[in-house]
């Protein structure tokens, strides 16, 4: 199946099909759609595929930068705590609640692929979250558990990179604690979603410095995907480019005693079935 990424040469940001050897570029070709949001929201995946066929790289690998998959989604939602293990760790003796977490993070607190999470000198708690993040193709309200996946263009994972300490800075929200500049990443790239195999029971690992962290599979997920969609978008509107990260398994750096959070110099790698690995060193601001 063909991937589409997000990539700069220098001062240009193109899109186009990921191969072994490197990018082949298609917005050039395509310049109706400026970015892979407007690609999804004319529902022009298959159309980008085709294009590639047969088409040389254009950029060889070495020679470009990932950048996050879509560039300016309108909105970046997350699910928190939805694995029972996660559950668990918060030891208030709550079984599982009957309403999901949900916070936002933007666009800037995101890195691309092979590139350094950034860690501030206000904190050394920079801590990893490894997920899976679904990208909105058909934008819709109040959308039931049974069309959900209708309205889901493709699949990516993510680094829901956090800092501890800060989100706890207040009693009822993590916000400030997870949009630091480029202390996340998302990518590599987009996988287009065509079966609910994609999604319905995936491993899913996040390693640091080789050592397996977290490892669980989605089909533990206190709140599965569809019931996410159905719930987030009956108090929004889901719109194309729109993401939806959908939660970590246990095993973050906090959770350790004592924690063990990233320093400079750690490399992280997120990897699901059938999406790839999202590979990401760590670096001081």
């Amino acid at each position: 199946m063909t991937k589409f990424a997000t990539y700069s040469v220098g001062k240009e940001t193109l899109y186009g099909a990921v191969t072994e050897g490197g990018m082949i570029a298609l917005s050039p070709v395509y310049r109706e759609w400026p970015d892979l949001r407007t690609v999804i929201e004319a529902g022009a995946l298959y159309d980008l595929a085709v294009a590639a066929q047969d088409k040389p790289v254009t950029h060889p690998n070495g020679t470009f930068e990932y950048q996050i998959p879509i560039p300016a989604p309108e909105k970046i939602i997350c699910v928190g705590v939805n694995f029972p293990d996660r559950n668990a760790e918060y030891k208030d003796g709550q079984d599982a609640p009957p309403n999901m977490s949900l916070f936002i993070r933007f666009a800037r607190s995101f890195t691309g692929h092979e590139n350094p999470l950034i860690r501030p000198p206000e904190t050394p708690q920079l801590d990893y979250e490894g997920e899976i993040a679904v990208v909105i193709g058909k934008g819709g309200r109040r959308i039931s558990q049974a069309d959900a996946y209708d309205h889901i263009a493709a699949i990516t994972l993510c680094n829901e990179g956090t800092l501890r300490d800060w989100v706890r800075h207040a009693k009822f929200n993590v916000t400030q604690g997870k949009n630091w500049d480029h202390s996340g990443a998302m990518g590599p790239w987009l996988v287009p979603f065509t079966s609910p195999a994609q999604l319905d029971d995936v491993r899913l690992t996040t390693r640091v410095n080789g050592e397996l962290r977290q490892d669980d599979r989605t089909s533990r997920m206190l709140f599965p995907i569809r019931r996410q969609i159905e719930y987030i978008s009956t108090f929004t509107t889901l719109v194309p480019g729109d993401i939806i990260v959908t939660g970590t398994p246990t095993g973050a750096g906090a959770r350790f005693d004592p924690p063990r959070f990233l320093r400079p110099g750690d490399v992280i790698e997120v990897e699901a079935e059938g999406i790839g690995k999202l590979v990401n060193t760590v670096a001081d601001e």
